[in-house]
Order: C-alpha cells, then structure tokens, then sequence
C-alpha cells in the first residue's frame, strides 16, 4: 500500500488517481498508524516551503516521517522533493534534512516560475523525455543527481539517496512519460 501525507499542501486527487491507474493501492493519510503500515510514502506538495514545514509539524508528522524514512520507500513529489534537503532560501527555514544541500530561488534568463514542459537529462535512458514543471525554487546539489533540466542553467529534476527519492516536476501531469517515471519510483527508484 501506498500513503500519501495529507499535511494539506499538494495536487493530492491527480496524484491518487495516477497511482491508481498503475494499479496500486494508495491512501491518503496523515495518520500514524496508517503511514506505519505502507510500503512507500509520497510526501507531495505545492506551495511555500515555509508553510509546508510548519504544517508537518503541526500535525506532528515530524517524528514518524523520521522514523520511516529509515525503512520505507520515501517518494517526494515537487515541493515534496524540496522539503527532503537540509535549508530553504524560501522563508529561511530548515528541512527535513534527508539530503544534503539547499533550495534556492531560480535565477534565470528564463520567465520565473519555471512552468511547463522540459526536457529530461539523464544517464538512465527511460528517464530521458519531456515532463511538466512548476516551480520558483529547486535544489543545489552535487549528490544523489539521477536526472536534470536545463532552464538557462542546470536544474535538478529527479535524485536519489537509498531508498530517498526526489521529483521536481509533476509526473501525475507529465502524461504516459510522467506515469513510466511514476511507476519507476514506486518500485524503488532510479539506481
């Protein structure tokens, strides 16, 4: 089974169902128990780092989502994907720290925020392809890159540490592309 956290940031219903379609079980939950017994957890996200993290700790998600990154399948999906490095430039504020390195702001000759479809960079050839961005900030990091993109300067899309995963874009909204990438990180990722 598949738990999505509903900490209340996130394209959640696109997400379900795409999980669906590829034939999974999914729940959307933010209840210990039920994250406890899944086999992977999606922490999705669309917004403000800040405001994310604050609402992972109000609901008190801090504690398990530590306890679980150690022996589950941990999937984050955007600002999902954000939320696992160490510090925010986006409201100054630090992460869950699962990853080593920062979240900036996108400087580029490009409109910001980075919105719509890009191409894919990586060693792996089914990754290869275009995908669905939207967002303002991404990560710095010289670790755990499985793919990239290029918005006038090198964006990282998708990493990997483990069994840590991180996507940028929106593979729910990245068509038959998107649902093959999906599908790979449900089975345990990139390496």
């Amino acid at each position: 089974m598949i738990a999505i956290v509903d900490y209340g940031l996130g394209n959640i219903a696109n997400l379900t169902n795409a999980i669906r379609f590829l034939g999974y079980e999914v729940k959307v939950t933010k209840e210990e128990n039920i994250l406890q017994q899944a086999d992977t957890i999606i922490l999705p996200g669309v917004g403000h780092f800040k405001d994310a993290m604050e609402r992972i700790q109000a609901h008190d998600l801090l504690p398990v989502l530590n306890e679980l990154k150690e022996t589950k399948l941990l999937v984050g999906i955007c600002l999902g994907m954000q939320l696992l490095f160490e510090h925010s430039e986006e409201g100054d504020v630090d992460g869950l720290g699962y990853l080593p390195g920062t979240v900036e702001k996108i400087i580029s000759p490009h409109p910001v925020p980075h919105l719509g479809w890009n191409a894919l960079h990586s060693t792996h050839p089914s990754l290869n392809g275009d995908v669905y961005f939207i967002h303002s900030y991404k990560a710095v990091t010289k670790k755990n890159v499985v793919a990239t993109t290029d918005y006038g300067q090198e964006v990282v899309a998708i990493v990997q540490k483990d069994n840590i995963v991180g996507i940028q874009f929106h593979p729910e909204k990245s068509g038959k592309k998107g649902l093959v990438i999906l599908n790979q990180a449900l089975q345990g990722g990139f390496e």
